[in-house]
């Protein structure tokens, strides 16, 4: 989504691509004129949201569960970004997504896709239909489904809110202008890519949910692209010199049926000779359908639907969603290029993924010997697209706020921390888990795996504007971070938190970056994210669900529970011991703590030490963190 408007540029913008309308044999014809001479229709609103992705529809969804009005402006015409107009619906987690590694309203998004399949039923009582059913069966993921299944959810989550007016959402709607007044956004004006027309939303608050961070230049807000220098992020990984057009590869995914027996070989696209004569397409050692060694078949890798799995009457074939390295577009960046750039690229990516497609049906080996498999047919009503390529490409990197704290290497990285936890952050608003992966061209060694990590509060929060948060991809990262905190589950967590943080700063007249300076704020904010089911501490034996979850979450955040550095484990059964406590206890705290210590397992105990907070029985204890030092014991 690219307006002519260039970095810090003041000149108007008369020309935006429509991404979603854009056919790879007449690219220009997606670029659109903005007819700013027309006056707009107002529209206000208390929260406007740019982007409907996951972090955007989770802030939406925060946001009416606090009890605010929402307008949600998307440029494409499904909720849910890389869920679902991305094409990436093999999702990409961690190991404790079902129980403590991810929000409860993600767990929930994730039930309601099960749900969907599981009334199909099962072929032969098959053991998969239980709890962790994966209806792709897919060996990337946990979870993989087909992208309207995921829309349909989203649009259950928001349902009611739809129907009372609550929320408004606005498909096909991309923002162009943000205009300021004292410090705030004013007004965001939107383009209706349908109906050539402009919106103007006037609102008290703003959040960033896009996928490329359009707001950020639009409203003049210090951002960062690209790759930074060694010198500006003291980051063992990073250059020596800064390469702003170095971003991670984009992707347009697309969806393909087994056909036995038929042939379904599409046109050879344009620039296939050239990208298969550098030898982009391959299976990288991987075989179709069996194993080969220890890699499982690239038919499975991220495979949607397993037609096996279900009654024969339910799905004919398997339908794989294709996103491997020879359909990431490597070396070209879309950020901050004029239109008649992006739209270039964006072809070149388009005829790369067909390309790809073209060569598994022509020229991929086959197992049993030979050459292509014709078999393969492309699915296009999967990604509800007429080029059957995803709506939207695949974005893993975005325009990073310039943000009061910047998460880098060092705070995530395995190499870095010896515990078993990354660096604790004591205003953290969310948790991830994912490895350092970055696509594309890198230093050697940037990639790398991390320890569970959390999001600082910090990485959300600047100064320019008093009403206005990220909540996506476009938080406080570096170039080599924002591989670990793309992800699903991640972004989900980063907009459900901002979603509850802009409630806040509407409901309490104050801004983001006073809230997070203002440790009782801050404590009052955690305190509403734990209760809304969103973990700010990794453990691995504390469900969401846990009666105790919400007192453990806000205790451990605030230092005020004793942490084994070396375990996940809290140990809800378990006792304290006394002498523990009072390494992190106020005195007068610890005094009623210690004869209960014994007598009351962890979870009890930190139950009773949380009313003690939220009744107000020790007025100053939201105010008070860990002993330096004792953070871990």
């Amino acid at each position: 989504m690219k307006a002519r408007a260039m970095k810090r540029s003041a000149a108007p913008i008369f020309e935006v691509v429509d991404i979603e309308s854009l056919r790879a044999e007449k690219p220009l014809e997606s670029i659109l004129r903005v007819p700013f001479k027309a006056k707009p229709k107002v529209i206000s609103c208390p929260l406007f949201i740019a982007g409907g992705g996951a972090g955007g529809v989770a802030a939406a969804l925060a946001a009416i569960r606090s009890g605010q009005k929402v307008c949600l402006v998307e440029p494409t015409s499904w909720l849910g970004g890389q869920l679902t107009a991305q094409g990436v619906s093999a999702l990409d987690e961690n190991y404790l997504v079902e129980t403590s590694g991810s929000t409860a309203s993600y767990q929930e998004l994730r039930r309601l896709i099960r749900e969907h399949y599981k009334k199909f039923g099962a072929k032969d009582g098959n053991a998969r239909f239980g709890p962790g059913l994966d209806p792709g069966n897919s060996w990337v993921s946990r979870l993989a489904f087909e992208p309207a299944v995921a829309v349909s959810a989203l649009e259950s989550l928001l349902a009611e809110a739809l129907k009372n007016k609550q929320l408004r959402i606005f498909y096909r709607h991309l923002s162009v202008q943000v205009k300021i007044a004292r410090g705030k956004v004013a007004s965001v004006v939107c383009f209706d890519l349908d109906n050539n027309r402009l919106l103007e939303f006037r609102c008290r608050f703003c959040i960033d949910a896009t996928e490329l961070g359009d707001l950020l230049p639009l409203a003049n807000i210090d951002y960062r692209s690209g790759v930074e220098s060694k010198d500006e992020t003291v980051e063992e990984h990073a250059p020596v010199h800064p390469e702003q057009d170095n971003v991670q590869d984009f992707t347009y995914p697309f969806a393909v049926e087994f056909k036995k027996g038929e042939a379904h070989v599409i046109a050879k696209p344009p620039n296939y000779e050239t990208f298969n004569k550098s030898g982009k397409f391959t299976f990288a050692g991987f075989k179709m359908f069996v194993n080969n060694g220890d890699k499982l078949p690239f038919w499975e890798y991220r495979r949607l639907i397993h037609a096996d799995s279900f009654p024969p009457a339910v799905f004919k074939n398997d339908v794989a969603m294709i996103n491997w390295e020879s359909n990431d577009l490597g070396g070209e960046n879309i950020i901050d290029k004029s239109p008649s750039e992006v739209v270039e690229k964006l072809a070149l990516a388009k005829n790369l993924s067909l390309g790809f497609l073209y060569w598994l049906q022509t020229e991929a080996p086959r197992d049993e010997g030979g050459k292509g498999y014709p078999e393969l047919k492309l699915c296009p009503e999967i990604m509800d697209t007429q080029d059957g390529l995803s709506k939207f490409p695949y974005i893993r990197e975005s325009r990073r706020l310039k943000a009061s704290y910047t998460i880098c290497e060092k705070d995530i990285g395995a190499a870095y921390h010896s515990g078993v936890r990354a660096k604790i952050f004591a205003d953290s608003i969310g948790i991830g888990l994912y490895p350092i992966d970055i696509h594309g061209k890198q230093e050697s060694g940037a990639a790398q795996a991390t320890k569970p990590f959390q999001i600082p509060c910090g990485s959300l929060v600047q100064t320019r504007l008093k009403n206005f948060l990220p909540a996506c991809k476009n938080i406080g990262t570096t170039h080599i971070t924002n591989g670990a905190y793309r992800l699903h589950p991640i972004e989900w967590s980063i907009g459900e938190s901002a979603g509850y943080f802009a409630s806040m700063c509407l409901t309490t007249k104050k801004t983001p970056e006073k809230i997070w300076h203002n440790k009782k704020h801050l404590r009052t904010l955690q305190n509403i994210l734990v209760n809304a089911g969103i973990p700010l501490f990794w453990y691995d034996d504390l469900p969401v669900n846990d009666p105790a979850f919400a007192a453990v979450q806000f205790l451990s955040v605030a230092g005020l529970l004793p942490v084994a550095a070396d375990s996940l484990h809290f140990g809800p059964e378990e006792h304290f011991l006394p002498e523990a406590l009072s390494t992190v206890l106020p005195v007068k705290i610890f005094a009623q703590a210690k004869g209960l210590a014994l007598t009351m397992t962890k979870a009890e105990l930190a139950s009773w030490l949380y009313e003690m907070i939220i009744k107000g029985k020790h007025k100053n204890i939201q105010q008070v963190t860990t002993k330096p030092g004792n953070r871990q014991q």
